[in-house]
């Protein structure tokens, strides 16, 4: 898809206006490197001048951080921290909710001072500078939108997700629960890697049901994990062959043809 590296960049005495942190989902998991390459398509429509890490890209820390190992975070995040600044890394964009509070948040007392955006942020500044432009083609479809823990509630951004949804001409539906009082999808704080405790309704199930109620066509997410557990949750209530599970930069994808 013609991504360069920091690496490749920097031989060419070239720095790219900014990082794309791809994470741990968008690198490995099969469902979220679509999402990846969704918004690297919206990259290149709007002309950004980007790299990637590649391999020289570690976990932030996030899971063994949110799971109790505070030596283990700070040990990823020095690595990570000590080759970004040698390549004097500024600006980083994200599709991981997870990925965007620890470099936002968590990196600046160890050392790694950047300015971090979630994607959806940099989408819509993007459109704000007139360096994108989004056709309203869904013909209003019927849309509900997932509020990411680490986007919404630990990091106050509520509105440039739903910005972009509602540009694209959709019919545009909030669940019951929603911003700061929408629920977890389960899978924060390393929840994603286990099992629910006996005797609970899993929370992904319940979240779920929540959307289900809104009758859409498609749940937008803003986060791998999110998606991941939606689309769980979609597949325990049958309705797979109803109700689609999209991030917001492959709706948009969509919608352009990208």
């Amino acid at each position: 898809m013609n991504v360069p590296t920091m690496a490749e960049m920097m031989t060419q005495g070239k720095q790219p206006e900014v990082l794309f942190w791809v994470g741990s989902a968008g690198s490995f998991d099969d469902r979220a490197k679509k999402i990846t390459r969704a918004f690297v398509k919206i990259l290149h429509k709007a002309n950004v001048d980007f790299a990637v890490l590649g391999t020289e890209e570690s976990s932030t820390g996030d899971a063994a951080k949110r799971s109790g190992n505070e030596f283990l975070f700070q040990m990823q995040a020095m690595t990570n921290i000590e080759v970004m600044n040698g390549y004097e890394v500024k600006k980083i964009v994200t599709c991981d909710p997870h990925s965007f509070n620890t470099l936002k948040n968590e990196y600046p007392e160890l050392g790694g001072a950047y300015e971090v955006y979630h994607h959806t942020q940099f989408i819509k500044q993007l459109i704000d500078e007139g360096r994108l432009t989004l056709s309203e083609s869904m013909n209003g479809e019927r849309v509900t939108f997932h509020d990411p823990c680490y986007l919404g509630r630990a990091n106050d951004e509520y509105e440039s997700p739903r910005d972009l949804i509602r540009k694209l001409g959709v019919n545009f539906v909030e669940m019951k629960r929603n911003k700061n009082n929408a629920l977890c999808c389960g899978a924060g704080g390393a929840q994603m890697f286990k099992d629910a405790e006996k005797g609970n309704k899993e929370i992904f199930v319940e979240r779920t049901e929540e959307a289900i109620k809104t009758t859409p066509d498609i749940i937008a997410t803003g986060c791998p994990y999110c998606n991941t557990m939606m689309t769980d949750g979609i597949k325990s209530t049958n309705k797979e062959d109803s109700i689609q599970v999209l991030d917001i930069a492959e709706l948009i994808a969509n919608a352009e043809g990208l």
